[in-house]
């Protein structure tokens, strides 16, 4: 890491939205976090699409519904989509997708043919064991200029949001 990279001043993008929406009662602090957030998103989506993820035709959010079968295992369609913050509907088609190519499966729930399971197949986890270090490689790149102390301070920081999220929903 070198000291000299190091830059925390106001974007361009920050700037301009300040003197933009500058008017009592505006938080300036709370949107720059909040738009900060989704900017770094963003370019990592992006940029875990263009090194490894579509060349398996993988969007991020295809990415992001194999991590969390990977990681939890099968789950009913409603969880998964729970745990992948994304609706049902928007589900149907990222699994619809990632079953075309192999990845997952549907399976009919035992006692109610309504409701569906969904799980990796063999090739799903064999991707997933190729793709998550190169994925979490590309996460060391984006914070690599942070000491390991801010890393802990962010990971600490971006937690209280969530969890003060989740108490109010």
């Amino acid at each position: 890491m070198s000291i000299q990279k190091r830059d925390a001043s106001k974007t361009i993008q920050e700037r301009i939205a300040a003197t933009h929406v500058n008017a009592p009662g505006i938080d300036l602090d709370a949107m720059a976090v909040i738009t900060n957030v989704f900017r770094v998103s963003v370019l990592f989506h992006n940029e875990a699409e263009k090194r490894f993820l579509l060349k398996h035709n993988l969007t991020f959010s295809g990415f992001t519904v194999l991590w969390v079968l990977w990681v939890f295992g099968r789950m009913e369609s409603y969880q998964l989509a729970e745990e992948c913050g994304i609706s049902k509907g928007t589900l149907t088609g990222i699994v619809s997708t990632v079953e075309k190519y192999g990845f997952a499966e549907r399976k009919p729930h035992p006692t109610d043919g309504r409701r569906r399971f969904v799980q990796l197949t063999r090739k799903g986890k064999t991707l997933m064991k190729k793709l998550f270090p190169a994925i979490n490689q590309l996460e060391c790149d984006f914070v690599a200029d942070l000491k390991k102390s801010e890393l802990n301070d962010a990971s600490r920081m971006l937690r209280i949001i969530l969890h003060s999220q989740d108490r109010q929903s």
